[in-house]
């Protein structure tokens, strides 16, 4: 399986524009620039993007670890806040937290606590990212 998007960039760094395109059209042309990303600009960034494909790419591997451990999954909540600072060397995601809320016809605190742990090591996201990753999970 291969997916695509791609990134156009009009300008200087601090003046440019850009847009982001993925393959399915979800981003169309959506806007980017130097005040999304580093302020509060209208539009996306790419950190904004990579915390969204973490917490549901977790939220994806959690539900499948869950259900093969006998587990019934009706709702999970995953926000990821991702943390991009300066370094030595310009700038570097250096941590990510997932907050996760899960709702379970048939709760099993034990199962949840290792299926949390799996697929934080074992989702695909998680496993591209050189960032710290941790997560805080309760069951609801």
């Amino acid at each position: 399986m291969q997916r695509q998007a791609s990134a156009v960039w009009n300008g200087s760094l601090r003046d440019g524009k850009g847009a982001l395109t993925t393959e399915s059209k979800t981003l169309d042309a959506t806007q980017y620039s130097f005040s999304t990303r580093f302020e509060n600009g209208v539009g996306t960034n790419p950190e904004e993007l990579i915390a969204a494909a973490h917490a549901g790419c977790f939220s994806m591997d959690l539900s499948s670890r869950l259900g093969k451990a006998g587990l019934t999954v009706e709702r999970i909540d995953t926000n990821a806040t991702l943390t991009l600072e300066k370094v030595e060397d310009g700038f570097s995601i250096t941590a990510i937290v997932l907050d996760v809320k899960a709702k379970l016809q048939n709760p099993d605190q034990a199962k949840f606590d290792q299926a949390v742990d799996a697929a934080k090591k074992g989702c695909p996201v998680s496993k591209v990212l050189k960032a710290d990753i941790s997560v805080r999970a309760s069951l609801v």
